[in-house]
């Protein structure tokens, strides 16, 4: 297993701990009470819901546009954008680094994404790689390449209070149908040790004599309460799981100057402590649980060790996303 900080850092760390212990204890007890709040708020999110009319689609094509795995010619990065096709429109669903990086730009015109057929864009949850960068993330406000955005305001559906420049912004609140049949959750929550109070929502379409297709950006409540959530929406089977689970194990994408950023930062767990095999063990059980057919894995957010743990373990037909490929349920 790899070591989340190079020893490189050690003494700048050892040297910094009269600071950073009152800090992390601090945050430590901020976190537990988050942790407690975002139990509470979920269950009673998941107790309010009722069934959503989802229409029976013919087919729903999942293109994507940003991954952090690729199909030869198109850029990778450890970010998520993913362009959702039904006979009843199209929908954005998150726009990965946007224009801090030339991932979304240049897959997006390869595979001929037209914003001007686009009838709405949803974020799953408001952090850099799923927004629109660093900047986006810290001015809470959604970006795209200009060349991306349709000239006519459409949509923009958020989980929590966010700017969305050239877009209608929408808080979502509860579960509710967005466009194209597809529908969202609402939010879910989670409490992360370092990144805070973190809302997600999910999507969910139901195609026709298969079942549900569930569709997550990084799957911080835990794909257990999102099947929750799921399952008081319809009653239709799961077909397929979409998205990512977020199990950095042993490892993380976005490795920068021997610090292993997602294993520290993105599992919601204080430093101290690191997602692990049993974290794993739980997610596979409750995914073979819903029984899908299908499972189609993000990279971005989850190092080889928990692919291939994924792959092997699941009774679904599994598979990993790659930017410039198309999926269709």
């Amino acid at each position: 297993m790899a070591l989340r900080v190079s020893p490189v850092w050690w003494p700048f760390v050892a040297a910094a701990s009269p600071l950073l212990v009152p800090w992390l204890a601090v945050r430590n007890r901020r976190f537990q009470a988050d942790r407690a709040r975002a139990d509470r708020q979920n269950q009673e999110r998941i107790g309010r819901a009722e069934s959503l009319p989802l229409p029976a689609l013919d087919f729903l094509d999942l293109i994507v546009l940003v991954e952090a795995k690729t199909r030869p010619g198109f850029i990778g990065d450890a970010a998520v954008s993913y362009w959702l096709k039904t006979p009843l429109g199209s929908l954005l669903y998150d726009v990965g680094l946007g224009p801090a990086s030339p991932a979304l730009s240049r897959n997006a015109k390869r595979l001929g994404f037209d914003p001007e057929r686009l009838e709405a864009l949803t974020i799953s949850h408001l952090h850099f790689d799923h927004m629109g960068g660093l900047a986006a993330q810290r001015s809470r406000r959604v970006a795209l390449p200009v060349e991306l955005i349709n000239p006519a305001p459409i949509p923009c559906y958020l989980p929590d209070r966010a700017g969305a420049d050239g877009f209608q912004a929408q808080v979502v609140e509860a579960p509710q149908s967005l466009a194209a049949g597809i529908a969202s959750t609402g939010p879910l929550a989670r409490s992360l040790f370092l990144l805070g109070y973190t809302e997600e929502q999910a999507l969910v379409a139901r195609v026709r004599g298969k079942g549900l297709v569930v569709i997550t950006g990084c799957g911080h409540p835990g794909i257990q309460m999102i099947l929750q959530m799921v399952s008081r929406l319809s009653a239709e089977p799961i077909h397929a799981i979409v998205g990512g689970l977020h199990l950095p194990v042993t490892g993380s994408r976005g490795h920068r100057a021997g610090v292993q950023l997602q294993t520290i930062f993105g599992t919601g767990k204080p430093p101290w402590q690191r997602i692990g095999d049993r974290d794993l063990d739980r997610t596979v059980a409750a995914i073979n649980r819903a029984a899908p057919r299908r499972v189609c894995l993000s990279a971005h957010d989850t190092c080889e060790h928990a692919l291939d743990r994924l792959a092997n373990e699941l009774d679904a037909q599994t598979e990993v996303l790659e930017a410039g490929a198309t999926y269709r349920f």
